[in-house]
C-alpha cells in the first residue's frame, strides 16, 4: 500500500465523489443486472452519474485503482469497479497509527 498514492487518488473531488457512489450502490445505482458489492457498477452507469467523458471517468477510475481503492471486474464489454473494503481499513488504520 503506498500511502502517497492514496493520499493523491483522494486529492480529486469527482474520485472522491465515486467512491461515495461505490459505499452504497445499490441507493445511487439502483437495478443494476450484477451484484454491485460482489462485481461493481460498470463503468458507463458511473460516466452517465458523473457526466464528464468516457476517457475522464476511466482515467480517475485507474487511478482509484493503482491506489488499491478498487478493483475492476471484466464481465463481456463492461468493466465493472467496486470499492476495496480491506484497502480502505488498512488506509484508515495506517493513518490512525503514523498520523
Amino acid at each position: 500500500m503506498d500511502t502517497i498514492d492514496i493520499f493523491k487518488a483522494l486529492s480529486n473531488e469527482t474520485r472522491l465523489q465515486i467512491l461515495h457512489w461505490l459505499k452504497e450502490p445499490e441507493k445511487y445505482f439502483p437495478n443494476q443486472d450484477v451484484d454491485p458489492y460482489s462485481v461493481g457498477i460498470c463503468v458507463s452507469c458511473i460516466q452517465k452519474k458523473t457526466g464528464l467523458a468516457q476517457s475522464t471517468v476511466s482515467h480517475y477510475l485507474s487511478v482509484l485503482e493503482a491506489a488499491g481503492l478498487v478493483v475492476a471486474t471484466r464481465q463481456g464489454q463492461c468493466t465493472y469497479y467496486r470499492r476495496n473494503e480491506e484497502a480502505f481499513s488498512k488506509f484508515v488504520s495506517l493513518v490512525a497509527k503514523e498520523l
